[in-house]
């Protein structure tokens, strides 16, 4: 029996491969080149679209741990990551093209997976792994909506890259945040701004043209609520979150803490963060600068931060639709349709957020096809482990208050003691828990 995996993003990637892993025939559906999206640049599977970051990769961080139990469980794309993985400080950042190209070839290679470039515009049927992510075809949407009954939708953006060569670092300097990020690396960009720059700046920002949503009316039928954008709080438009104040920038991504100003010895009043997007580090991304302003008005604006005054943007910052399913009414924890049992759903469409969570899901996803497949019990990994409890929480969430949801320690249950921790102390708990009843897991069951 074939198993048919639908979307070449990084859940679907991820669940072709593990459902191959586990002996089954596996056929991928990627549409790209033929039919494209407005935030995709190339036709490479598991292309990067927003950041070029997977997020922390220090053990005791949400993320960090989230990759940990991903490397346990013997992930392809983490795999990939760390093969291509660029100077972030704690962060695991990856160059995007050396990253794709990894997970592209392995798939290509197996002798158990098929890539098809095409677009699939209606439910196959079972077994079947939906992964076609927020920018889902408008045909697909129609036939989720219908399965579905209640698909929900929001918009997303993604942050402007620009040329090394052209940051001025007479006034930008290196360094990390954090003491345990290697402070000598400095890896990160950093472009510092006083009072002054600060709220000019700001003002600009706020009162800047935004580009037109004409591009997204044609998806207002299929749920956005009466043609008013819905933003994912994890991942907000720079103006949007602007405009809720003028210091919101500077205790928000612009955040100064943990840094201090080389020209000046002293703490910036706020900073613009750069990192590193390709390998060769002829290019940087805005971190935290995800925007839908009119490419003129980036460019106006930008460049009134210090550092970035000649700014070259290599790629200019965008908005998308991202969607996602009502998982928590739809999904079983093995990620399947309770009303439709083979038919799994992974990715940002199931409500994870984040690449590593996307990632773990597609993991789960493809184990999970594959047993259902051979009439096998599904893995649910235990509450208690950072994959187990993202799965947890987007199929038993409360539907009002759903939004997809990122790796956080949040998610996992409290101890049972009532012992007194600091935040260290708890995380370290968390950690270490979650490693272990990871262990014993798979001591008791086959992955």
């Amino acid at each position: 029996m074939r198993l048919k995996v639908l979307g070449g993003g990084l859940a679907g990637c991820e669940a072709a491969w593990q459902a191959a892993e586990q002996g089954i025939t596996v056929e991928l559906y990627e549409m790209r080149p033929d039919c494209t999206t407005g935030a995709h640049r190339t036709a490479n599977l598991a292309e990067l679209v927003c950041s070029n970051s997977l997020g922390s990769n220090l053990p005791n961080r949400a993320s960090g741990l989230l990759k940990s139990e991903l490397r346990r469980l013997n992930s392809l794309l983490i795999a990939c990551a760390d093969a291509s993985s660029l100077p972030a400080g704690g962060a695991l950042a990856v160059d995007r093209d050396q990253f794709s190209a990894r997970v592209e070839k392995k798939l290509k290679l197996h002798h158990r997976i098929t890539i098809y470039r095409q677009e699939i515009k209606s439910i196959p049927n079972s077994p079947a792994i939906i992964a076609t992510g927020p920018l889902t075809s408008p045909a697909l949407s129609h036939a989720l909506k219908s399965l579905t009954g209640n698909q929900l939708f929001f918009f997303d953006a993604i942050a402007p890259v620009v040329e090394y060569e052209s940051i001025n670092m007479d006034i930008a300097f290196r360094a990390n945040r954090y003491e345990f990020e290697n402070l000598d690396s400095g890896d990160y960009i950093n472009c510092p701004l006083d009072k002054e720059t600060y709220h000019a700046f700001w003002d600009a920002l706020v009162h800047a043209k935004r580009a037109a949503m004409q591009d997204f009316e044609s998806e207002i039928d299929l749920g956005v609520d009466a043609g008013i954008p819905q933003y994912f709080q994890g991942c907000q438009p720079v103006e949007v979150i602007a405009s809720r104040g003028e210091k919101a920038l500077a205790f928000g991504p612009m955040r100064p803490v943990g840094l201090v100003d080389p020209s000046t010895g002293r703490r910036p009043y706020a900073v613009v963060q750069l990192r590193q997007d390709n390998l060769t580090a002829d290019v940087f991304n805005l971190v935290g600068f995800q925007t839908n302003l009119t490419f003129k008005e980036q460019e106006r604006v930008f460049r009134m931060i210090p550092g970035l005054e000649h700014a070259v943007f290599d790629r200019f910052g965008q908005m998308h639709r991202n969607a996602f399913i009502a998982a928590p009414t739809l999904l079983d924890e093995s990620l399947a349709f309770i009303q439709h049992p083979g038919v799994f759903v992974a990715g940002q469409l199931a409500g994870i957020e984040g690449y590593a969570g996307n990632i773990a899901s597609g993991l789960v996803a493809g184990i999970n096809a594959a047993r259902f497949i051979e009439g096998r019990a599904p893995v649910v990994l235990p509450k208690t482990t950072m994959t187990g409890a993202l799965i947890y929480y987007i199929t038993h969430a409360d539907l009002k208050d759903f939004q997809p949801m990122k790796a956080i320690f949040g998610l996992l249950p409290k101890p049972l003691d009532n012992i007194r921790r600091s935040k260290k102390e708890r995380y370290e708990f968390y950690t270490g828990r979650a490693m272990d009843d990871l262990e014993m897991y798979l001591r008791s069951n086959t992955v």
